[in-house]
């Protein structure tokens, strides 16, 4: 395992978790449960849900932990699996809808919109707009792995991302 490379406290805690020590485990979630809540939350939409995302993420983290090679940051690794458990929950819920192919993309200025009129607008969005725009726009996914993660074409998933901005566009548009 290449973990020499980790930031002494974060290959500390990895090296206390491969261990089995429940304080190191402890530490390690503490480290990365709020980002990874809200990266939940902004998938699900709903509290419940992510807190069951963020459970049964932390659950196979600690388990597949031995297998982390690190090739990339340890929270850059979290975040995937929390995205894939998220994505899971969509697969069983069937909550994408079918848009038109000829949206034509166009830019949002976020940068002019109060940022809490922004969260409250994506949390709005329908569920699989809403995770779509959420994995590519913000966590910065590519279509390739959101259609890994949430089990659907590229094509939906471009689509989904199309018309979530649309929604948002007219959500927005009073707004600036």
């Amino acid at each position: 395992m290449a973990i020499s490379t980790l930031e002494g406290v974060e290959n500390d805690l990895l090296q206390g978790c491969l261990e089995g020590s429940r304080k190191a485990q402890k530490k390690l979630y503490q480290r990365y449960s709020t980002a990874m809540y809200t990266l939940a939350f902004r998938i699900t939409g709903n509290s419940d849900s992510a807190h069951d995302v963020l459970q049964d993420a932390f659950i196979q983290i600690f388990k597949d932990l031995a297998s982390f090679k690190g090739q990339s940051t340890l929270g850059a690794w979290i975040k995937v699996i929390v995205a894939r458990v998220a994505g899971k929950q969509f697969k069983y819920e069937q909550r994408f809808e079918t848009f038109e192919e000829d949206v034509h993309d166009q830019a949002i200025a976020y940068q002019d919109i109060a940022s809490t009129s922004l969260e409250k607008a994506i949390r709005d969005l329908p569920d699989g707009c809403r995770a779509v725009f959420t994995l590519f726009e913000i966590e910065g996914y590519k279509h390739r792995e959101i259609a890994e993660i949430l089990k659907f074409s590229e094509s939906t998933s471009r689509s989904q991302l199309l018309h979530a901005k649309k929604l948002l566009r007219k959500k927005l548009k009073g707004e600036r």
